[in-house]
Parts: structure tokens; sequence; C-alpha cells
């Protein structure tokens, strides 16, 4: 029996942070969906087709990841998938608090559904999609951060995003 496990997030942009979970993700499981979600409480920068789009790039040469989008239940789409595994990146004891409860409240609604949790290299640690975005709009450079084979686009589309700012010097 395959081994489908459901990577799930946001991906506004898709970071080194994320790709590592994807890899590691990818070498436990026999085949990984890394899926976007559409999150009505959130702005994003990339539209959910772009997001898919970078996620692609930066995973072609993951032959057993695929990537896909949905907007709902999480656990809605793992069923429909007949997935055996949630896996999710916990970066600190404040993602903990809520992954554990999402975790919880999964399993009630999927018992078969394992979520997984997996923690960053130390690198990798601190980073967050949200803390790529403001380095960006105040220009700072997010090589670092980013997946190179991505970085050219993430860096036009946060200029546009993020006009230039009033500053105190002015």
């Amino acid at each position: 029996m395959e081994r489908l496990a459901i990577c799930p997030g946001s991906f506004d942009p898709i970071t080194k942070g994320h790709e590592e979970i994807i890899r590691r993700a990818a070498s436990l499981f026999d085949r990984v969906i890394v899926v976007v979600s559409a999150n009505p409480d959130k702005n994003p920068i990339f539209s959910l087709d772009e997001r898919v789009r970078l996620i692609h790039a930066v995973c072609v040469d993951m032959p057993n990841v695929e990537v896909d989008k949905f907007s709902g239940l999480l656990i809605d789409y793992v069923r429909r998938k007949s997935a055996v595994a949630i896996v999710k990146g916990l970066r600190a004891v404040s993602d903990f608090d809520y992954e554990f409860q999402m975790a919880l409240t999964n399993r009630k609604l999927m018992p078969q559904a394992e979520t997984v949790f997996l923690t960053p290299s130390s690198d990798n640690m601190y980073l967050s999609s949200s803390m790529v975005r403001q380095i960006a709009r105040f220009g700072g450079d997010v090589s670092s951060f980013v997946p190179s084979i991505i970085l050219d686009t993430v860096v036009e589309r946060l200029k546009i995003k993020f006009p230039e700012t009033e500053t105190a010097d002015e």
C-alpha cells in the first residue's frame, strides 16, 4: 500500500524552510502532495496559481512530490486523497500550540490519518514567509531565505506589492 502524505500550507512565498520540510517528507513517504491552501483569513502576495507554480519550480527534482491547491477543511482533502499522514513543520513552541490543537482535531475527524511534525535545521528554524515579505519590503536581501530557482520572481513581486515606503529619515 502506498504511503501518501499531505504537506499543507499557504507558501506565500515558499521558503528554504518549506523546501527542507518537503524534501524530508519526500524521503519518508512514497508520495507527497504539497497542498497550497486558500485561506480566507490571509491576504496573500501571490495568487493560489502563482504559489503552485513556484512550488512546482522548487520541487522539480523530486519525482514523488506533486503540487495541488484546495480550499475548505484540510481533513476533507486528506480523506479524498486517502493519505496516511499530514506533514507539518514546527519552528518553535509557538507553532506547536496551534499545530497540536489542529492535529488533535484532525485525529478526531479522521483517526486513520497521522500528523507528523518535522523540525527544520537550525538554519531555517526562524524562517517564515512573513519574515521574507518584511525583509523584501524594506529592500533587504532574501537570497538566503528563498530557493534560488524562484528568487528573481519573488523579489520582483515583492517590489511590486510593496512599493517604496516613506522612511523616518525623510
